[in-house]
């Protein structure tokens, strides 16, 4: 029989729904020992030398009692030289998207490196635990873990390389992800009750994986069975004789955003629609602030320049969404091309001020921190943000009607367009 660590529903949960928990300090502060104590493996390679960690090193494991994570151990943010910039901003960019940061001190004081982190976290209420590593060569003062009491965040004294301290450090761990972190919202929100209906529209196309159905559909499945619902599952070619055939009223339909316009067409008017994406929206990233930056979408003009996001790496496909079908969607609405760059994975750019908006994918393999960090980073400097989901549905002509499921998206949405409408014009 498999142990309750061992079962595929546990080692099997993907990364994105997973508690992300990052490792951050100089080189030599103890960080690749650490994450090799917490997970009682040899993750990270350990050595005297300075700068032995060059890229972020994931590791998805078990972590009692909290379940699936994903510890994160970075290179050390003094590094030097150009690559060791190069090394350093992305352990600041990776900083931003923790669920939990940990920081890890030298017992023997704080240096700039150390501060800069801890304001970092501050500033942007990241989760933290502060670990003072290295205690068998000397212990922290009372001075220095007073001063830490400026940053409301755990303090732990540990020496990793002698595997103590490390229950506290656990535990630590778990007390800031069971009241400072910010789970995921169900997919279908408090959207679905016992005994409703709910429609899921899945087309299968080229890019539908061979054999299965995509995340978001089976988080779909999976959460209207939770609430004791019942789903039916169809293709966008039935759906009018789907809904006609049923006795019991559809709640609302849910369809892939590529065929909201047809399945639209198909539904009644008192069957509210909505789609995976917009629900992903929902659930991982802020649907309000989406909907608000797709308000730009009616405002672009030839040449202007967006970035499209996606956080997974796949294998593109001939019809790409995000390299093809939006940038072509797009170029028709508006009138001409734009110019699109296209950024792939967990990198994102420091500054947006190149763009007149964003527009991002689903982001079903990152954490709904990832997501917002993202979201923020956009607000403060002013850039329109909006995901496939809702843009989609904006360019199809549906998004009111795919937001009806949401009345405060909606109104931000409105209130947005009647904002750019008065700056720059009624569209024409």
């Amino acid at each position: 029989m498999a142990s309750p660590l061992t079962t595929p529903s546990r080692i099997e949960t993907p990364k994105g729904l997973r508690l992300h928990i990052g490792l951050f300090g100089r080189r030599n502060a103890g960080k690749s020992s650490l994450v090799n104590a917490l997970t009682n493996q040899q993750i990270s390679i350990v050595s005297d030398v300075a700068g032995t960690t060059t890229d972020p090193v994931e590791k998805a494991c078990e972590f009692a009692p909290l379940g699936p994570v994903v510890f994160i151990d970075t290179a050390g943010i003094d590094d030097v030289g150009e690559l060791g910039a190069m090394r350093t901003a992305r352990s600041i960019s990776v900083l931003g998207w923790m669920d939990i940061a940990l920081i890890v001190c030298d017992c023997g004081g704080l240096t700039e490196y150390e501060i800069q982190l801890l304001d970092y976290v501050k500033k942007h209420n990241i989760p933290c635990v502060t670990v003072l590593n290295k205690s068998d060569v000397a212990m922290p003062s009372p001075e220095l873990i007073e001063s830490l009491s400026h940053y409301d965040c755990p303090v732990v004294i540990t020496a990793a390389a002698a595997r103590r301290g490390m229950d506290e450090l656990r535990a630590a761990i778990v007390s800031v992800a069971q009241t400072k972190t910010d789970p995921d919202r169900p997919l279908m929100g408090n959207l679905v009750s016992p005994g409703d209906t709910v429609l899921l529209v899945t087309p299968i196309d080229t890019g539908a994986p061979k054999g299965r159905l995509i995340l978001p559909q089976v988080q779909a499945i999976r959460e209207i069975l939770d609430n004791d619902a019942k789903c039916i599952v169809a293709k966008e070619n039935r759906v009018a004789e789907t809904l006609a055939n049923e006795k019991t009223p559809v709640k609302f339909v849910v369809t892939d955003s590529q065929a909201v316009m047809n399945v639209c067409a198909q539904t009644p008017q008192d069957i509210p629609v909505t789609t995976f994406s917009i629900q992903m929206a929902y659930s991982k990233s802020d649907l309000t602030e989406m909907a608000r930056g797709a308000a730009m979408l009616a405002f672009l003009k030839p040449g202007d320049k967006v970035m499209i996001c996606e956080t997974c790496s796949h294998h593109p496909q001939p019809d790409d969404i995000g390299r093809k079908k939006i940038p072509r969607w797009l170029a028709k609405v508006v009138g001409g091309e734009l110019d699109i760059d296209v950024v792939v994975g967990k990198d994102f750019p420091s500054d947006l001020s190149a763009y007149k908006m964003i527009i991002q994918c689903g982001g079903c393999v990152v954490t709904r921190r990832h997501m917002i960090s993202r979201v923020m980073q956009a607000v403060e400097q002013n850039i329109p943000m909006t995901n496939y989901g809702v843009a989609i549905s904006y360019l199809q002509g549906v998004l009111p009607r795919a937001l009806q499921l949401h009345p405060e998206a909606l109104a931000a949405y409105r209130e947005a367009y009647a904002k750019l409408e008065k700056l720059h014009g009624a569209k024409s």
